[in-house]
């Protein structure tokens, strides 16, 4: 089959769309040719700017890390201690040797981490500590040798609270007597017990500074598996993160900080104020430092977006900002970490040409919005025209041909196309309602292979012995009054926006509230088969006068659930909807025969049409493929035919 010749232009020779671009590149080149050195610079810069935010990305994925590894060896730390070590279970002075063994390992292999202890729910308490930190060995002056230290407290007889300190060497073995002291610490009133205890999951308490060593850290803590009273903590010690912060800065004068969710300091780089983060102890607030502090004060007003690159300038300097949330494991979960560097040290190299690149790049922008202005203007039109005609298309306009004339032969290409998808739309959209196809885009039903269970309410009809009337008459003849009768029932079902979902030989299908929804279903269903018959008398009479038989019609209505939806193969598709709501209906239409009736509903339709229908009532029927008996009505006129 030949393809249709295409449309020419109204002024002449066509040209194509690949060409007109072609075209304009070169101007551009062109143009762009004496402008190199100005856009050397621009590259330079905008690299300069990626660089930089991939190096700040880059510190921030870093530091998180560091934290999720801290927060995730400590977690399963504390995890493990609880959920496997049941020596924790008794007492803090009894199974000794079993808790000592659980801890001293992990104190040895986690250096990141201060002490290891267990609260109970009589406030007794146990701890483990590693004596690498000269505070801990300041403050309990332990033997030769010793690297770990055991602080038991349990009550005595009397009540009074009392504290066992014990030494271990490397091995694991006991150096020198236990010491003996009373103790007025109580596990139950610090926040580490009270947030883990009865929790399944671990939690975080800090940062703070400790009260022994005096170093940042923070507690993470969890409820023993055996015992929801009984909670076994760690404590993590920062030194690792404030390390970080100071030695990774990406320039000399660049500066890294994390606060937390009320913008308070927690950690930075400079260490003269975070000698002061420590001497305050997060009891109170640091506004003062922050205030004294231009570029931190600067930071704090700006508050930069997350994630992206924000320019502050202080001093007459411009730094250049990122804050990133942190999302760790559970250290500082929520809080956020801030970086800032001059921009004057980021990009000493491009600022030599700044001016001169800014004027370049202005001349070259303005050249090609001109040249953008001349070729929209060459295709919009033609654009226009080929959108309005494809909106036409969407609303099923068949009345209308695509008519684009125009000078690119890509554009006129796509009309001819769209010509003949407007012809291939068109002679499908006889076997397929467009009515249907309309309601179904407009509701959102037409999306694959899906269905869903509403609400409807069916009609099914049926001719009176058509079989016979088929033997009887030519089969052209059969098709040419089946066809009228068929347009009848049609615009019935559209006159009560209603939906035809099949013709069925001599039958169709009908459906209200799917797929556009309609509050009056049953109502409209009921007035269309009266409708029908109206319609009906008037074709039938014409039929007689032609000596033709009459198409004597029986209809069933119904309302009920039913799963609505498409189905079929990949690639054949039927709206269609399936249930017993749908058979009931097909069989009160066959009923039609015991009762000598026309229209019969079931009284599930009758409670839908809040008296604006007449039904006669004719009792209760045993309808095949329902356990139940249905109760039948008959359908005799509507509300406004009184």
């Amino acid at each position: 089959m030949n393809e249709p010749a295409e449309k020419t232009g109204s002024s002449g020779r066509m040209s194509s769309l690949r060409s007109l671009f072609s075209a304009i590149t070169v101007l551009l080149l062109v143009a762009v040719s004496g402008t190199l050195v100005g856009l050397a610079y621009i590259r330079g810069k905008e690299a300069a700017i990626e660089r930089v935010n991939a190096e700040m990305h880059s510190f921030s994925d870093r530091l998180v890390g560091r934290l999720e590894v801290l927060s995730g060896d400590t977690t399963a730390l504390v995890g493990l201690v609880a959920s496997v070590a049941n020596s924790f279970l008794a007492p803090p002075t009894e199974r000794m040797d079993d808790k000592v063994t659980a801890l001293r390992e992990a104190l040895a292999r986690s250096p990141h981490i201060d002490g290891l202890y267990a609260g109970y729910p009589d406030g007794s308490f146990f701890q483990a500590v590693s004596l690498r930190d000269e505070a801990w060995r300041s403050l309990l002056d332990p033997p030769d040798g010793a690297t770990l230290a055991i602080r038991a407290v349990g009550a005595t007889d009397q009540g009074k609270a009392q504290l066992h300190l014990l030494f271990f060497d490397a091995d694991g073995k006991k150096i020198g007597p236990d010491r003996l002291a009373y103790s007025a610490f109580d596990p139950r009133t610090r926040p580490w017990y009270r947030l883990a205890v009865d929790k399944t999951s671990p939690v975080a308490f800090g940062p703070y500074a400790m009260y022994t060593t005096g170093a940042l850290g923070v507690s993470i803590s969890q409820a023993h598996k055996g015992n929801g009273k009984i909670v076994i903590g760690a404590d993590v010690v920062l030194n690792q993160i404030t390390d970080f912060l100071r030695q990774e800065r990406l320039t000399p004068d660049s500066i890294a900080l994390v606060a937390d969710n009320r913008d308070k300091l927690i950690l930075h780089s400079d260490p003269v104020i975070m000698n002061r983060i420590l001497s305050s102890k997060l009891e109170r607030d640091l506004d003062d430092t922050v205030d004294s502090d231009p570029l931190m004060s600067a930071m704090k007003r700006a508050h930069p977006a997350l994630g992206t690159l924000a320019f502050i300038d202080v001093n007459d300097r411009t730094y250049v900002v990122m804050a990133t949330a942190i999302e760790s494991a559970l250290l500082f979960s929520g809080y956020t970490a801030v970086i800032a560097a001059p921009l004057d040290e980021l990009m000493a190299s491009a600022n030599r040409d700044a001016v001169q690149g800014l004027t370049i790049a202005g001349t070259v922008v303005l050249l090609a919005i001109a040249c953008a202005l001349v070729l929209a203007r060459m295709i919009t039109q033609s654009l226009r025209q080929l959108t309005a005609s494809a909106n036409r298309l969407q609303n099923l306009d068949f009345s209308t041909p695509i008519d684009v004339s125009s000078r690119v032969r890509e554009i006129s290409t796509l009309g001819n196309a769209m010509n003949r998808a407007r012809d291939a739309i068109f002679s499908f959209a006889l076997y397929v309602p467009k009515e249907l196809v309309r309601r179904g885009m407009e509701s959102g039903e037409f999306s694959g292979r899906t269905a869903r269970r509403q609400e409807v309410t069916a009609l099914f009809t049926d001719i009176y012995d058509f079989t016979t009337i088929s033997e009887r008459h030519a089969p052209e003849e059969v098709v040419s009054m089946l066809s009228e009768y068929f347009d009848i029932l049609n615009e019935a079902v559209k006159a009560e926006g209603g939906t035809i979902i099949q013709f069925l030989g001599d039958s169709i299908f009908a459906m209200w509230n799917a797929p556009a929804p309609d509050e009056r279903h049953a109502e409209k269903a009921c007035r269309c088969a009266l409708s029908m018959e109206g319609r009906l008398e008037a074709f039938n009479a014409k039929q007689k006068a032609l000596g033709l038989p009459a198409f004597r019609t029986r209809f069933g209505i119904h309302t009920g659930p039913a799963v609505v939806g498409s189905v079929g193969a990949r690639d054949r598709l039927q709206y269609t909807a399936m249930g017993d709501t749908i058979n009931v209906a097909s069989r009160l239409e066959g009923l039609n025969k015991t009762y000598g009736t026309e229209v019969l509903a079931s009284a599930a339709v009758v409670a839908q049409c809040g008296g604006w229908i007449r039904f006669r009532p004719l009792g209760e029927v045993h309808v095949k493929g329902r356990e139940t008996a249905l109760e039948v009505f008959e359908v005799v006129g509507a509300k406004d035919d009184l």
